[in-house]
């Protein structure tokens, strides 16, 4: 693809996460960063020399750099909000890392901005579409293979928690709701939506009172999917890792315990057979296909491009974040509440 046909984009948040977003877009070869800020000189001096871009001294005068037609936003979960908003009041496509951002109020704003707008917004969450795992276990689901499925549960959990000090956003009720719910949550709900569909009610209960920040250390959730289903979600960052996924059908049942396979420590999956309620073996099971880890970036492209709604768009990135609102307001109050639709 010849360089005038690649989007033109700012970015702000070039360092940690925003390195690897880095990374996918020049894979892609469909995007040019034409400016960039960060508040770390070192991250900025990196994208410069990696990317080409010309280094900013402030987020106001990146939104000011001519040419630009999108803004790739990877900063905090705090700065989302405020960020994606002045992007798209200046007419910029966005692309939002997750979590979307930290209220009700933020999130309603962020949806009628892009209405109104008419930009295209998008959520930096994996593309499920493009991946195999995902897309094998709804093939699965879509057939017999479950026989009925009748729940599931997961779990993720990581030490990152007891990491966080006082002062920090992620340390803050406000702007970090639910804890490790909010954090990494968010992947497990974005992935479960594309599963089973709209998320309608939560039942939840938290603890706050293993670290010394004020956020939950302990999530655990029931979720009631439109479609009927029902199962749990559980989320902790005060413990050692665990990323678990288990659904149970009435003729098999499949066990997915992701690990780390970037750190040496492969994933175990396996299938049981239901043999009239005997304590049936695990059977080793693989999933198929391939994945396409820039999937959620070529839809950004095509949808500013050619028109459409991006995966995973603003509104998917809303569908996670809405969960976990009306799972802390649960906590809270000991009720069930409606997950709002975005």
């Amino acid at each position: 693809m010849s360089k005038s046909r690649k989007m033109k984009v700012g970015m702000v948040g070039v360092g940690g996460f925003g390195g690897y977003r880095r990374d996918r877009m020049r894979e892609t070869g469909l995007f040019e960063i034409v400016a960039a800020y960060d508040y770390n000189a070192q991250n900025l001096a990196q994208c410069v020399k990696q990317d080409g871009a010309k280094p900013v001294g402030s987020y106001e005068e990146l939104l000011r750099v001519p040419g630009i037609e999108a803004m790739i936003i990877s900063t905090g979960g705090k700065f989302h909000a405020p960020q994606a908003l002045a992007a798209m009041r200046r007419g910029l496509h966005v692309l939002v890392e997750k979590p979307l951002c930290s209220t009700p109020e933020e999130t309603r704003a962020l949806l009628n901005m892009q209405k109104k707008m008419g930009v295209v917004g998008a959520t930096g969450h994996a593309d499920h579409s493009h991946n195999a795992d995902s897309r094998h276990i709804k093939k699965l689901m879509d057939g017999s293979f479950f026989g009925k499925v009748a729940t599931f549960e997961m779990v993720t959990a990581h030490s990152g928690g007891l990491e966080i000090k006082p002062g920090e956003w992620r340390g803050d009720p406000k702007k970090n709701p639910g804890g490790m719910l909010f954090q990494c949550g968010v992947h497990s709900i974005h992935e479960l939506l594309y599963l089973f569909g709209p998320i309608t009610e939560v039942t939840s209960m938290m603890r706050y009172d293993v670290h010394t920040t004020k956020t939950a250390d302990v999530a655990h959730c029931i979720l009631r999917f439109k479609s009927g289903m029902i199962g749990t979600l559980s989320a902790y960052h005060v413990t050692p890792y665990r990323h678990t996924f288990y659904i149970y059908g009435t003729k098999r049942s499949l066990y997915v315990d992701g690990r780390a396979p970037g750190y040496g420590d492969p994933s175990y999956i396996a299938i049981q057979e239901r043999e009239r309620g005997l304590a049936e073996k695990h059977i080793p099971f693989k999933f198929k296909g391939t994945t396409d880890i820039c999937g959620n970036l070529k839809s950004f492209y095509n949808a500013v491009r050619k028109g459409g709604e991006p995966y995973p768009s603003l509104k998917d990135g809303a569908r996670a974040v809405f969960t976990v609102f009306a799972a802390e307001q649960s906590a809270k109050t000991g009720k069930t509440v409606k997950v709002e639709q975005a």
